[in-house]
């Protein structure tokens, strides 16, 4: 029987999710093989509607070897588990003569620990372990919710947190989860048989395609302790979302919260000595942190130095007396000697990476209204960390529907470590860009407005020009607006400010959960919605529900970012252009993402709507409007709502 061709095998997949063929999936899946077959490495920009995860599955799943799929969001990783990958499966079982199997896997603190369940939290003032569901009072919301966890664990398949439909709050999940530091390893763990965490890698072990998110891909390349199974493609889906990511997972953080919690879980499992120099040199650090301001430290001061020094010493006791005391009054001592040591080795790592003082690390304060001063660290960049471990041994292919920045790839090539497009050499990852469109017609179904006549928006004070613009706006498309905000307070302001001069609908983030909020939008065309960086990303309403998008600003980073101010600098100083690489390449992909909402079907039509004129005017606006869908551009105010109020009309029309 002859191998069944690639074009075969898409119509398939595609006629099973009951989807339509398009010119930039089959395109898309071309280059994916031939990017596989040569163990070479891909960037594919696919725009909202091409329906790149069959565009990548399918070219995955005709090769034959395992790959695994790293996501940023949990609602493609259900899609792709609970949609995509069982309908292409069996779509393709006749034509390639087997049943690939795929597998979900993820950090081992999303899946419920029946050690924990079973016999109790560590417990910090007093010896041993607690019993969390008779301490919790059943009529509490965190007693409620750990019944109800109690009961699902007799239930459940997978101990997954995210099968657990309502969920349950942070709080409550701690208490019957683990972190990888804080397991007892299944050889030694009295349900190390029945462990969902094990049985997840188990599976991802036998599986052809391993689904997983973009922070364990990090911890799997930082911390070189492999945690996915061996496998030779790499698909990055979100790739937009990968080096945030990465540098979330290797940014350290020091809070006197945590390090108080860390000297009480140490204290009864060593001897005096050494407890006694973890709680001194707490207290030490507890007293810095009390004058600490927020901002970049670009030395470590004198004080910080000595108290983590102090921090880094007394923990490194600890840990290696945590290994000889034994304390016969302390019950299961093994789940409370790991927990104990995940904290103090946590402190120790932080402490001892802050005061080696690396060029390659930004360290900073940070101050929380609820948590109090922090001490953070991060990579200045994790560029090289990813050509270095991202890219050996494996073919790689990265998509996104936002990758190509100011007309080419290499803004975020660069990002991923890579040199630019077609850079030769010994040691240089080569790769390959490629746009293959979207099937949606810009120039016909979308209009990208600024407002040229608009004030400059400054750091601080009210914009009322800025709202009056907004609320002609809102009024002359029947609401119908997703209002996209730099800050959580602008978007405060405009709700308020809206709220008392239309009779529509404003709904703001915050005052409901994110789900509820766009299912509410999505319901009501009326209803407009109001919010700040998730909303830039994470809202998928086609339709006549949003016909209209605003961003009031140009979202470049604060100045006083300690993380994005230092990678600026640290351009500037190699000799480049550390506004353009750094602040506009940040600014670039969000309003790509956030212009991304308008659009989401073929019948959509509306407008994006920039109230900042530095937009039309400034020598990098052409950058930011290069990386924008290509819309049809004006700068005429009147033009915008007539067309607003056109398309209301046209909806409310198809409505009746």
């Amino acid at each position: 029987m002859t191998k069944p061709s690639l074009p075969e095998l898409l119509h398939a997949a595609v006629t099973a999710v009951g989807g339509t063929e398009r010119p930039g999936q089959a395109a898309m899946a071309e280059a994916v093989a031939e990017a596989v077959d040569d163990n070479a490495h891909l960037l594919v920009q696919a725009g909202t509607g091409t329906g790149k995860s069959l565009g990548y599955l399918v070219p995955a799943l005709a090769h034959g070897e395992r790959v695994v799929v790293a996501t940023a969001t949990l609602a493609l990783q259900r899609q792709l588990v609970e949609r995509d990958l069982p309908r292409t499966v069996d779509a393709l079982h006749p034509l390639l003569r087997r049943r690939p199997q795929f597998a979900m896997l993820k950090g081992r603190s999303n899946y419920l620990c029946l050690h924990r369940l079973h016999e109790g939290v560590p417990q910090e003032e007093e010896e041993g372990l607690f019993d969390q569901f008779e301490a919790a009072a059943p009529s509490s919301k965190l007693g409620q919710d750990l019944l109800r966890l109690r009961d699902w664990s007799d239930e459940t398949e997978t101990g997954d947190r995210d099968d657990l439909t309502p969920g349950v709050s942070d709080r409550a999940w701690a208490q019957i989860s683990v972190s990888s530091r804080e397991c007892l390893g299944a050889g030694k763990c009295a349900y190390g048989a029945e462990c969902f965490a094990e049985q997840a890698r188990e599976r991802a072990k036998l599986a052809d395609v391993v689904v997983t998110n973009h922070a364990l891909l990090a911890i799997d390349a930082i911390e070189g302790a492999p945690v996915l199974p061996q496998h030779e493609v790499l698909i990055v889906d979100e790739a937009h979302e990968l080096v945030s990511r990465v540098t979330g997972v290797a940014t350290g953080e020091l809070t006197p919260g945590q390090v108080n919690r860390a000297v009480r879980r140490a204290a009864k499992l060593v001897n005096e000595k050494a407890a006694d120099a973890l709680q001194t040199a707490s207290e030490g650090f507890e007293r810095v942190m009390e004058l600490a301001l927020p901002g970049r430290l670009e030395e470590v001061p004198e004080d910080l130095g000595y108290a983590l020094l102090a921090l880094r010493d007394a923990a490194r006791t600890v840990i290696s007396a945590l290994g000889a005391t034994r304390d016969k009054s302390v019950q299961d001592e093994d789940a409370v000697r790991k927990q104990a040591l995940a904290s103090v080795e946590t402190i120790h790592g932080v402490a001892e990476r802050i005061t080696q003082g690396s060029e390659y690390d930004v360290v900073w304060y940070e101050r929380h209204d609820r948590f109090g001063a922090s001490v953070r660290v991060a990579p200045l960049s994790v560029s090289g960390l990813l050509r270095e471990k991202l890219f050996a041994d494996r073919s790689v292919v990265l998509t996104s529907a936002t990758l190509k920045l100011g007309g080419d790839f290499n803004g975020v090539g660069a990002s991923l470590g890579l040199a630019p497009e077609g850079t030769a050499g010994d040691d240089i990852p080569q790769w390959k860009g490629l746009d293959v469109g979207s099937p949606f017609d810009y120039p016909k179904q979308g209009i990208l407005y600024v407002a040229r006549h608009l004030a400059t928006p400054g750091r601080e004070g009210s914009r009322t020009d800025m709202l009056d613009e907004l609320a002609e706006l809102v009024e002359a498309a029947g609401g119908r607006t997703l209002g996209l905000f730099s800050s959580m307070r602008a978007a405060q302001a405009a709700a308020d400010e809206l709220r008392g001069r239309l009779e529509k609908p404003i709904l703001l983030q915050g005052e409901e959960t994110l789900g509820e909020l766009i299912k509410n939008f999505a319901a009501d065309p009326e209803t407009c919605l109001f919010g700040t960086l998730s909303l830039w990303q994470g809202v998928d309403v086609p339709g006549a529900s949003c016909q209209l998008v605003v961003m009031d600003r140009i979202p470049f980073p604060r100045p006083d970012d300690p993380l994005m101010s230092a990678r600026q600098k640290a351009v500037e100083e190699a000799g480049g252009n550390g506004f353009m690489a750094v602040a506009a390449t940040h600014a670039a992909l969000l309003m790509a993402q956030g212009a991304g909402r308008l659009v989401r079907a073929t019948g959509d039509k509306g407008v994006v709507a920039v109230l900042d004129p530095r937009l039309a005017n400034a020598r990098y606006g052409s950058y930011l409007r290069a990386s924008l869908p290509d819309f049809w551009y004006t700068t005429d105010g009147n033009q915008a709502r007539r067309s607003l109020a056109a398309i209301d009309a046209a909806a409310k029309a198809n409505d009746q």
